[in-house]
């Protein structure tokens, strides 16, 4: 049973990030799929669409179940960027966005945490790539262009990767907002 508080990072090449530098790797469930369902869907084979689609969508469940489960066994807090499903889901990240399955995750997450006695909040996630986790200043990659920049330095000293700090920045931001309640 962990004590420690935990920020997670939502992602699309990787489906989350965690402050401790560990990866939730993508298996891009419907995506590996979707050629077969094309061609299923061509040959007006229904039922088979529906077989492979309820398989996509099993297999992604059971992984963020056992995911989920394992954070929150792991963690006695648990912070989450508030990042909306919804609306990266009408973006041109839309299929990335659904086959991740973030509000699936982040809603097994929630009710895991609450059965378990484990501290679960989403926190605003506004800036938490930027900002250097280490020594609170905003020098990190900005703007559309820095999107593609994965790794960089600040002026510290301390070297990111960039979902490991955003991560880390989510999970400071949640003990801080906790700090402040507990203070009120």
């Amino acid at each position: 049973e962990g004590t420690d508080a935990v920020g997670i990072d939502l992602g699309l090449k990787v489906i989350a990030t965690l402050s401790t530098g560990r990866v939730i790797e993508h298996p891009r469930w419907y995506c590996n799929m979707e050629q077969r369902i094309a061609v299923a869907q061509r040959a007006r084979k229904k039922k088979a669409v529906k077989r492979m689609r309820a398989k996509a969508s099993a297999q992604r469940r059971d992984f963020l179940h056992k995911e989920s489960t394992r954070i929150v066994r792991e963690h006695g807090a648990v912070f989450i960027g508030n990042v909306k499903p919804s609306a990266v889901a009408k973006t041109g990240m839309s299929k990335s966005s659904l086959d991740a399955g973030w509000a699936m995750f982040k809603q097994q997450l929630e009710y895991k945490a609450i059965a378990r006695g484990v501290l679960f909040a989403e926190v605003n996630e506004a800036w938490t790539t930027q900002t250097c986790s280490r020594c609170g200043s905003v020098e990190g990659p900005k703007g559309v262009a820095g999107l593609g920049i994965r790794r960089w330095t600040c002026g510290c000293g301390a070297e990111h990767d960039r979902d490991v700090n955003a991560a880390r920045n989510i999970a400071r931001v949640g003990l801080g907002a906790l700090a402040e309640g507990a203070s009120a």
